[in-house]
Parts: structure tokens; sequence; C-alpha cells
């Protein structure tokens, strides 16, 4: 969120919606030289009050410029403390030892990307309190500028392998950011990506902690995530052409994946009567299948298909899962709980 106006009653509701939805933390920055000094410190304290309300720990992007125009010294930002701040994250200008100095007060975060060896040494020196150090990475607004999947994942591993947790910023896809407006992530292959999707992902890359760049997710994921952090379910929205009965129920991934398709281990058991053939019609990523009699003793196995299949005579296309939901399928693991609800007008 952003200090250059006050926090009114919509931005408290967004708080509110993302605390209720199992979100932990706010980042804001005082480092916008646009933004007035007079005020930046009244829109914190309102800020901090509400992250306090809602249980979110609150994060600020500070620099030395930024302190020198807001009147403030390294020596004491009693200042932050006052207005609920847990984190600070350091951007240029402030040397290690002084970061050292304030991890005894508060929770650093340092810039993921830059961080080296010399750094580590230099905070040792000085008796940094490394539980109280994290590895932040940044958010790219323009194009092609985010970062590489390969290089990120070196570097996570570097990093956790010396004591540090990873923060990393996905693109949200609702209100996004100006004046470029194509997402704040991290990688640059996550900018177009569902934001669920975005953030399964980081997992797999030794990140600890994902915030949503973009001022806000569209109402839709924000229900998946909240389905998702609460649940444990993965909701998958689709336009059916035929729906079973048991539809209506949460369906579970085999423990066994497959390769090509999410085998929902409920089909055949729930299956009543027999499955006609009907739609044998090639299978893009996304088709929901249901094996008809031609197929014998598989009659009734529901998939998902995660890679284009061909026509078969044995399975029927019963659905088709929307394109950004999609995006979900390569992060169903096993024993995954899945969700699919008719879209609209379905």
């Amino acid at each position: 969120m952003y200090l250059h106006d006050e926090i009114d009653a919509s931005q408290e509701q967004i708080l509110k919606t993302y605390a209720t939805a199992g979100f932990k933390g706010v980042f804001t920055s005082v480092n916008l030289p646009e933004d007035d000094p007079s005020l930046l410190l009244a829109h914190l304290q309102q800020l901090g009050q509400l992250c306090a309300q809602y249980g979110l720990a609150l994060t600020v992007d500070v620099s030395a410029a930024a302190l020198t125009r807001l009147g403030l010294q390294l020596a004491d930002l009693s200042a932050f403390q006052q207005r609920h701040v847990t984190t600070l994250r350091m951007d240029d200008g402030i040397n290690m030892s002084d970061i050292a100095a304030l991890t005894q007060t508060f929770h650093i975060a340092l810039n993921a990307s830059t961080i080296t060896v010399a750094d580590i040494q230099a905070l040792t020196a000085n008796h940094a309190n490394f539980d109280h150090l994290e590895a932040w990475h940044n958010y790219y607004p323009r194009e092609n500028t985010g970062l590489d999947r390969d290089w990120f994942k070196q570097k996570n591993h570097w990093l956790v392998d010396h004591g540090f947790t990873v923060m990393a910023f996905v693109a949200g896809d609702g209100e996004r950011r100006g004046p470029v407006f194509v997402g704040l992530p991290t990688l640059e292959a996550h900018r177009y990506l569902h934001p669920l999707a975005a953030m399964l992902d980081m997992q797999q890359l030794d990140v600890t902690h994902v915030f949503i760049g973009d001022p806000t997710l569209s109402s839709t994921t924000m229900e998946q995530l909240t389905q998702y952090t609460q649940a444990g379910v993965v909701v998958l929205h689709a336009q059916m052409q035929h729906w079973p009965d048991y539809f209506d129920r949460v369906l579970h991934q085999r423990a066994d994946v497959a390769r090509d398709v999410i085998r929902l281990a409920e089909g055949r058991r729930l299956l009543e009567g027999h499955v006609l053939p009907e739609a044998t019609t090639p299978r893009p990523i996304g088709a929901i299948t249901l094996d008809n009699e031609r197929a014998a003793r598989y009659e009734g196995e529901l998939e998902i298909v995660k890679r284009e299949l061909p026509a078969d005579p044995t399975v029927n296309v019963i659905g088709q899962v929307v394109a950004s939901d999609c995006d979900l399928l390569p992060f169903c693991s096993a024993n995954q709980a899945i969700k699919i609800m008719a879209t609209k007008g379905v």
C-alpha cells in the first residue's frame, strides 16, 4: 500500500479482506520523492494502526535519502516503532554496520539480489542479529526486466545456505499499479501467471514469504486464495457440457501423480449407470474428461488434462477449465483437494 493519500475506508476493507484470506503482512515505502514528507508519517500512523488491528506485520522500504527527508536519524527510529512498523527494508545509502545495529531493534530486509559474502562478513563482524535478517527480492514494473527463474533459484539456494529467509513478489490481477500497468512480479515468467500459481511456484524456489506487488487481486482470485490457505482446496472454474451429480463435492487427485492428466480418485467409485460415448474430441490443456463404456474397467475415470492430447474414442470431453485457472494444474500435487465450479452463465 502507498502513503501519498490518507488510508480511507476502501483501503481498510482491502486490509481486512487480505487478513481474512490468510495474508500476514503489508509492504509500503517512504522512498518515493514525489510524496509529501509532511504527510508520510501521518499516513504511516494510520496504516500501522490498521495493521495492528488486523494482525498484519508492517514492512517499510527506507533509504538514507528518505530518512533525511523525514527528519529521522538512524540512531533513533522510534518513530517507526510508534507506528507499528516491524520490518525495515533497506534501500540505498545505509552501511552494514548501521544495519547490524538496527537488527537489535527491528527485523531487517536486505536486497536479496545484491547480498555478497563481504556483506555477510561485515554483518557478522558488527554482531548483527541474524535471526532478524531476511533477504527480499524487488519487483519489476517493466516487461522483460523481471528476474530469470534459473538465476533466481540459484541465488535463493545460496541465501538459504547462508541462513536467510527469502521473500519475493508476485503480480496481482485486480488493480495494477501505474504508470506501466503490466504487473509487479519478481520473476518475468510470473508476470501474467495466475497469482496463486505464482505463489505455489515460489514454494519450489526456496521462497518463504510472498507479497502481492500490485494494489489488489480480483475477487475471484481472492476467493481461490482463501480456499487454498484455509482449506487446502484448489478451486478450478470450468465451462461444463455435462455436470456429473458428484461434482458438488471436493474431489482429490490420486496419490500416484500422472504426467499427462490429473486423475481424480472419486471418478469410478462414484459412477452410477453407464457413460455413453459422446464428444470424443481432442483434449486441450484443461479439458475435463470422463471415460465412457468403451473404456471397459476404466469407465467413469475422471481426469483433467495437463498436456494436450489427441481424441480417444473411449474418452468423453465434458468440460474445459478456464484459461487462467489452467496455470494451477501443474501445481496440483499428490492427494490435492480440488473443487470444480461452473463459470457464471453455464
